[in-house]
């Protein structure tokens, strides 16, 4: 862990002399952030609302879960980074529109904690359950699960032949 802070630092002093973003970290993740973002809100409002509880075997999550899942997720990590916790209790919602609503309110939260956090201030350490992370390590691992769970997202609307948004834009 001391070497991360070690390296940081020069990292962030390298790059204010090579006249760079003043932010070049934080800037880099919000772009893959950013992209994220817009593949899961399409594929989201792409997934008729007649097929949210559809799941492609008994055992997985219905699409609408693994919606609210990755809304409860988000919200938790973003919070966590401003400081203050809180969930939407998504997995109460079962219809599109309440789950399209509540994805909209945890992006909102995120956006404002990624427009808020400098690269100095994401080395801030913040409660995050029984341990610490610093903002920079939860907004990571919030953009780091976006991806993982967009990927599941991709297959189901690949199952009812839709063309998951990330193909849709190349």
């Amino acid at each position: 862990m001391k070497y991360y802070w070690i390296i940081l630092g020069w990292l962030l002093i390298a790059s204010s002399a090579f006249g760079q973003s003043p932010n070049p970290f934080m800037s880099e993740l919000k772009q893959f952030y950013t992209v994220r973002k817009g593949d899961l809100l399409k594929a989201a409002d792409r997934m008729p609302a007649e097929d949210y509880d559809f799941k492609p075997t008994p055992e997985v999550r219905t699409f609408g879960q693994l919606v609210a899942h990755i809304i409860d997720a988000q919200m938790g990590f973003c919070s966590g980074a401003r400081g203050e916790p809180k969930r939407l209790n998504a997995a109460s919602k079962t219809s599109k529109a309440d789950l399209v609503a509540a994805l909209k309110a945890s992006f909102d939260e995120c956006d404002s904690v990624f427009d808020s956090t400098t690269d100095a201030t994401a080395t801030q350490m913040m409660k995050s359950g029984n341990s610490e992370r610093s903002k920079f390590g939860l907004l990571l691992y919030a953009t780091l699960h976006d991806n993982e769970e967009y990927g599941y997202l991709a297959v189901y609307l690949r199952l009812k032949n839709l063309i998951p948004p990330s193909t849709n834009s190349r």
